[in-house]
């Protein structure tokens, strides 16, 4: 009996140790299994979507708030394939701030979303290095100018060494490069045929200081920010120049006194152009006179992007952009950003305090594009802990 107990002992714990050691197999065979749905899930979905992509199908529908029709609307492109879309790039004669840099992130993100849905992007960017003046309109010393002035350096100087700053800052945040960079001092030709059309058409007239274009002739003006003008105070636009048909006219192509640094050779004489005509010109070189999406930060609504949907208008009769598409400011710590104030920050800024410049990317992501962010330092030592 005792032997038999033994020998039934034995069987058992022999059993046992068989069937756990079953178990064990089984669940690392389940384990590389599951592991290797995983993979070819992975490797599936990747055909899919390359699939997809060589189909040029889209993945979902895209919605956009359009500042033009203020209300969101679902995206449809003009060509099925590509999105041509243009942006507004920085002057440059100082440092991009980090506002101007939060509405370079935004477009990135833009840009990223079109193409993971299945699009080809056609992006222009114009590099403004002449007739961005101090005032943003028609009034003061041309910015590129002042600059040169201050660091005793030529326009061409200035505008080559703040333009490779600007793309080093990009290339710090991961910012894709729009296909097409364009500037404004490498296209006079194309401004001055445009300008000429516009006078051709009937949609402005010269001065004895500039090229103007007469907002009268337009059905509508303005379109985008939907200001009342009869409300706005004009008198400084009427001083500078009494010859103006109506005060909220603006420059196209501005002489230039004897001594101005940045002219050329133009039917109205040696001169330069004004700061809208460069995005018009640009626009329709590149991507013709209708085009899909056209961004840029929210303080140009009522003046540059304005003024360009006029000029077009008074070319072609067409809105150039379908889609008008505007990133929010930045505010820090609760209030404007300032030279004064001292709380102008750079990129570089960040880095000197030990952050990753990939911190003030993530922490963009925090507040929707629309919305006005406040830059604290507590906010991005928060984001520089969770990259």
């Amino acid at each position: 009996v005792e032997i038999q107990i033994q020998v039934e002992i034995q069987a058992q714990v022999e059993i046992q140790r068989i069937q756990v050691g079953i178990q064990i197999h089984l669940e690392l065979k389940i384990q590389v299994l599951k592991h290797n749905i995983v993979i070819l899930s992975n490797k599936i979905a990747k055909i899919n979507i390359f699939a997809i992509l060589v189909k040029g199908e889209k993945f979902m529908d895209i919605y956009f708030y359009n500042t033009l029709t203020r209300q969101k609307e679902k995206f449809i492109p003009i060509d099925k394939q590509e999105v041509r879309m243009y942006s507004c790039g920085p002057t440059v004669y100082k440092n991009a701030t980090i506002g101007n840099i939060r509405t370079n992130i935004f477009q990135d993100v833009l840009r990223r979303v079109l193409r993971y849905n299945g699009y080809k992007i056609k992006h222009v960017m114009n590099i403004t290095d002449v007739g961005h003046l101090v005032s943003d309109g028609d009034e003061g010393e041309d910015k590129m100018l002042k600059s040169a002035k201050e660091e005793h350096k030529t326009p061409l100087e200035i505008a080559e060494h703040y333009t490779k700053l600007f793309f080093d800052d990009l290339n710090l945040l991961n910012i894709e490069t729009p296909e097409i960079i364009c500037k404004a001092t490498e296209h006079i030709k194309e401004m001055i045929e445009y300008v000429e059309k516009l006078i051709e058409n009937g949609y402005a007239y010269e001065t004895s200081t500039a090229i103007y274009f007469d907002i009268s002739k337009l059905d509508k003006y303005p379109i985008l920010s939907n200001i009342n003008l009869e409300e706005q105070k004009v008198g400084v636009r009427i001083e500078a120049d009494p010859e103006k048909r109506n005060p909220y006219d603006f420059a196209l192509w501005i002489k230039a006194p004897a001594n101005h640094l940045m002219k050329w050779d133009s039917p109205w004489g040696p001169s330069y152009p004004g700061w809208h005509i460069e995005c018009s010109a640009m626009s329709t070189k590149y991507l013709g006179e209708e085009f899909d999406i056209h961004t840029g930060g929210i303080d140009l609504v009522p003046t540059h992007h304005e003024n360009e949907i006029a000029q077009n208008k008074g070319t072609c009769g067409k809105n150039p952009a379908h889609y008008w598409i505007h990133g929010e400011y930045l505010l820090i710590n609760g209030g404007k950003m300032s030279k004064s104030l001292g709380n102008t920050y750079l990129i570089d800024d960040i880095i000197a305090r030990g952050y990753s410049p990939l911190a003030y990317r993530l922490f963009n992501y925090s507040c929707h594009y629309r919305g006005k962010l406040n830059f604290t330092w507590e906010g991005i030592e928060s984001a520089n802990t969770s990259l």
